[in-house]
């Protein structure tokens, strides 16, 4: 009997549907929620489209670091598309239905993009490491096709890292539970409405984190360490000032992606029931928008030549001394404008005094002749 039921369950996997519920416990806030999520998506796309076409128009920006930068906004942009878009749809519309299949995909696709963009971090900061520390075999050792090779071997592990997760979450039997507390679908909620034990999971969880991130983390740690110390041995201050500058911007990516990282995976695991769910969760959503956000308006800051690009894009020459003539214009006209009132009501005081002074001069004439 229970051979039938597990070959029933799994014959009709197929027929499973789910429904995704958003933050739990903040179900009457989803509209204001995503105002901010909707508005930080337009501008991800937006800014690594933007950073993107820049990239490969701009032949003073074909060096590795604007390669590997690229493929950063490429994984941002496929980052936030997998998951936002059904985020939105359950926030506006409560169209929070997704199908097995559907759902395991958006979790392949998720997990698959995660580790390959933390893998794109370590080349960046294995070429800020060749920059700085071996600044005249630079375009030597990073050449285009050893770029190729690296973005295709980020892809390629990411890839067998993750593949085994479509099998492991199939192999599971499921008895009816469809409720998921998330707004998208990923590794341990689906595990988690199986019947079956699912030490399997968790255990290849862990193991996935550790020699996958963690690994990433430990190498971009050691890079770093290794530049620290050939910068510090620069006698020139400005030298020294100008090396770490040139990393401040990746460091700054770092950070903003590993550490929502890490601890939503801690607290989905040790946190137990000391943080409230709905903080997991609406971190959880603003991780997959908050970095392809924000990435490209820091190394827009950040970096010298794709602002030069950008204006020179955005704004012409001649748009721009126009621009700057009708902000003077405007600036003046609002600074002016008060003091134009105050002269035009005095005017008119004084203007109404004359005529009153003017008609109490012929009431006397008038009285007195």
């Amino acid at each position: 009997m229970k051979t039938f039921s597990t070959t029933l369950n799994h014959t009709s996997l197929r027929d499973i549907w789910y429904t995704m519920i958003g933050i739990p416990g903040l179900e009457d806030a989803h509209i204001w929620i995503s105002i901010p999520i909707c508005s930080m998506y337009i501008v991800a796309i937006a800014g690594n489209v933007l950073l993107l076409f820049l990239i490969f128009t701009e032949r003073s920006l074909h060096e590795p670091m604007y390669f590997f930068l690229s493929m950063l906004a490429l994984a941002d942009i496929f980052l936030s598309t997998v998951t936002t878009p059904k985020m939105l749809a359950i926030f506006w519309f409560q169209a929070g239905g997704i199908s097995f299949a559907s759902c395991v995909s958006q979790m392949f696709f998720l997990h698959f993009i995660f580790v390959a963009e933390s893998a794109i971090l370590l080349a960046m900061a294995f070429d800020r490491y060749v920059a700085i520390c071996y600044p005249l075999r630079y375009t030597n050792i990073l050449t285009p096709s050893i770029i190729i090779k690296m973005g295709i071997a980020s892809v390629t592990r990411s890839f067998f890292i993750c593949f085994p997760l479509i099998f492991l979450v199939y192999r599971l039997t499921y008895c009816g539970r469809n409720i998921i507390q998330h707004s998208y679908c990923e590794h341990m909620g689906i595990a988690r409405l199986a019947c079956d034990s699912i030490k399997v999971n968790i255990y290849y969880g862990v193991i996935v984190a550790l020699f996958s991130t963690c690994l990433d983390v430990v190498l971009i740690i050691v890079s770093y360490a290794l530049i620290l110390c050939a910068v510090f041995r620069i006698p020139s201050r400005d030298a020294r000032l100008k090396a770490l500058g040139t990393c401040g911007s990746h460091v700054c990516v770092i950070l903003l992606f590993y550490t929502p990282a890490f601890f939503s995976f801690f607290a989905h695991r040790f946190g137990g029931h000391s943080i409230p769910l709905h903080v997991h969760i609406l971190l959880a959503n603003l991780y997959v928008v908050v970095p392809p956000t924000v990435n490209p308006i820091i190394y827009g800051v950040k970096t010298k030549q794709i602002q030069e690009r950008v204006i020179q894009v955005l704004f012409r020459k001649n748009h721009c001394e126009n621009l700057s003539h009708t902000l003077g214009y405007t600036l003046l006209c609002f600074i002016l404008y008060p003091y134009c009132m105050y002269l035009k009501c005095r005017q008119k005081e004084v203007f109404n005094l004359q005529i009153k002074k003017n008609e109490n001069i012929e009431i006397l004439r008038f009285l007195y002749t």
